[in-house]
């Protein structure tokens, strides 16, 4: 096979390929390994391409016939984020002429970035659910052993334990819903909702559910803007769900400046939607969020008060919850906020 002929079949393959011959020097190498090595490697010693000790001790292993194990490597490419390759060896024996010669080997690179990250997200998503149930089950344990003992006998600190009890059990099954509800939400996640629904019904009937809470805790809910008929495609449970937590949430925690707002706007044309669309603005005066905190805060677990949002009631994965929702139906999320100057959550969503 011709050296030309060579280079197209490496050409269609989607990984990065280097030909690597017996004098340690690259002979070739495919579109993709320009992409991930830069254009200027033909002809020059691998190793000063990849100057990594296991990739060296693997292509000497294949230079003598071996078949070594593959070799996970971590690659910076210029202008590009780092990435996790696993390279995969193939002795080749020589051939009649050509580059092939004489014993070559065939390093394929395969990209292994994004199952390298989904298992760490994996991880840290068991250790943070294993660390939410650890606190209240082992408080639940805790008040069990004493109600046996000591307390047994004494009715005033059994009432005062089984509250406590009562409060962690309500936290780990709020935890659990919350679980099953994301799970569910990234199921769905690609399938556009069918249904036509009135996001002004779905407000008005949050802005009710939710007044009571507002006046416990000394808060003014104050609906604001477009009043008419507000279609849009939809599951109206899952919108719903959207903004009864953002409310909820401005309640608990931007609830100091004595009022929430929620503003409803028609947007004539939305860039990003190409098209109508309907911005809703859940408004609070409270403390506000540093912004070192915005880029993280949809995510899983992400708090920027744990021990204030635990005092609460909150689970950590309300915000994914609503990314995931809003991303469902096509729509986008925002938080803007300062320091000091309060939040501001906005949901824009297509109108039809």
């Amino acid at each position: 096979m011709s050296q030309g002929a060579i280079g197209q079949v490496l050409d269609a393959l989607p990984s990065a390929v280097l030909l690597i011959g017996r004098d340690e020097r690259i002979a070739q190498g495919n579109l993709a390994a320009n992409r991930l090595f830069g254009t200027q490697f033909l002809g020059r010693p691998y190793v000063t391409v990849l100057r990594q000790p296991g990739f060296g001790a693997a292509v000497s292993a294949a230079l003598r016939g071996a078949r070594p194990d593959p070799v996970r490597l971590r690659l910076h490419p210029t202008g590009q984020a780092e990435t996790i390759t696993l390279v995969h060896f193939s002795p080749l024996p020589p051939a009649p002429e050509g580059p092939l010669a004489t014993n070559s080997v065939l390093a394929s690179f395969e990209d292994i970035t994004a199952l390298e990250s989904a298992e760490a997200m994996r991880r840290d998503f068991v250790a943070n659910v294993s660390h939410e149930l650890r606190t209240p089950l082992t408080a639940l344990m805790g008040f069990i052993e004493t109600l046996r003992s000591s307390a047994r006998d004494d009715a005033a600190a059994r009432d005062r334990f089984l509250s406590i009890m009562e409060r962690e059990a309500a936290r780990m099954n709020r935890l659990v819903g919350d679980l099953l509800s994301l799970s569910r939400v990234e199921g769905e996640e690609r399938m556009r909702p069918t249904t036509k629904v009135d996001l002004a019904l779905v407000l008005k009937g949050v802005t009710q559910t939710l007044e009571p809470v507002a006046e416990a805790a000394q808060v003014k809910l104050i609906s604001e803007g477009e009043t008419g008929a507000l279609p849009v495609q939809g599951d109206p449970d899952q919108l719903t769900q959207v903004f009864s937590n953002l409310v909820e949430n401005a309640i608990k925690y931007g609830g100091q400046g004595g009022e929430v707002r929620l503003r409803v706007s028609a947007i004539a044309h939305e860039p990003v939607l190409r098209g109508k669309a309907y911005r809703v603005d859940v408004i609070d005066r409270g403390e506000g969020i540093d912004e070192q905190h915005l880029p993280r805060i949809t995510e899983r677990f992400y708090r920027v008060d744990t021990h204030r949002s635990r005092e609460k009631g909150g689970t950590g994965l309300g915000l994914a919850i609503v990314k995931h929702i809003v991303a469902r139906h096509r729509g986008r999320f925002r938080v803007d906020s300062k320091k000091g100057e309060g939040s501001c959550f906005t949901v824009i969503l297509p109108a039809v």
